[in-house]
């Protein structure tokens, strides 16, 4: 059987010891979950043209974790002092390529800075920092709670989870058409979904793939995004 085709734009990196000097990267443990879960991981190159041409031949797009958005890409007029490895070309790249797919019905997982860009894309903000290192979720497994009867409950077979984070920023303001269908206990929102989207999209804060080759429920979320894009392909 032929495997979904799965888009996962890279992310740019300074220095990488094995190919000597900067490079574009995805995480492994994210390609080998969309692999597992029976796609075809791609990575592509955040370039500014086409992107919608470009996109048109993947059956799913998977918006991985990276560094942070600019903050004037929603409207804040200052940057934080803790804001981390901006890349304009990223941005214009990320926020393009979720526009489309949500606008086209295209099958997408946001993961991490993914749902942040989601929700920028559709005219939400953020908060630039959520008060250092005893209150922001880098490095942290904390438990999440995933309301009833939504997508993110019936990808992942389960209302409660423990969630594997690192982020030091989160959802302030919604996008339009977004609803907040799960949040951990300090009121951060951990998960996105869209209340009139064409095709599947879920957009989690935590990094699933990080514990998913060891924990069934984290990997269904890559199995629904496959299997979504399977079923848009026979479409």
């Amino acid at each position: 059987m032929t495997r979904p085709l799965i888009a996962v734009p890279a992310r740019f990196s300074a220095t990488t010891s094995a190919l000597r000097f900067a490079a574009e990267v995805n995480a492994r443990a994210l390609v080998e979950a969309v692999w597992r879960a029976g796609g075809e991981p791609a990575t592509i190159h955040p370039a500014e043209d086409g992107v919608e041409q470009r996109l048109a031949r993947f059956d799913g797009v998977l918006l991985p974790g990276g560094g942070d958005l600019a903050p004037h890409r929603y409207g804040a007029a200052d940057t934080h002092d803790t804001v981390y490895d901006v890349d304009d070309l990223q941005d214009s790249f990320d926020l393009q390529a979720a526009r489309h797919a949500l606008a086209s019905g295209l099958p997408l997982l946001a993961i991490c800075r993914g749902l942040q860009v989601a929700n920028v894309a559709l005219g939400g903000t953020l908060e630039q920092d959520m008060g250092g290192p005893d209150l922001d979720h880098r490095h942290r497994v904390h438990p999440v709670r995933v309301r009833q009867g939504t997508l993110l409950e019936r990808a992942l077979g389960t209302d409660k989870l423990d969630a594997s984070c690192y982020h030091h920023q989160r959802v302030d303001r919604l996008g339009s058409g977004l609803t907040a269908v799960a949040t951990a206990a300090d009121g951060t929102v951990e998960a996105l979904e869209a209340t009139a989207a064409r095709g599947w999209f879920v957009a989690v804060q935590w990094h699933p793939e990080d514990t998913a080759e060891q924990d069934p429920v984290q990997q269904r979320l890559f199995e629904a995004l496959v299997e979504s894009a399977r079923m848009r392909g026979r479409a």
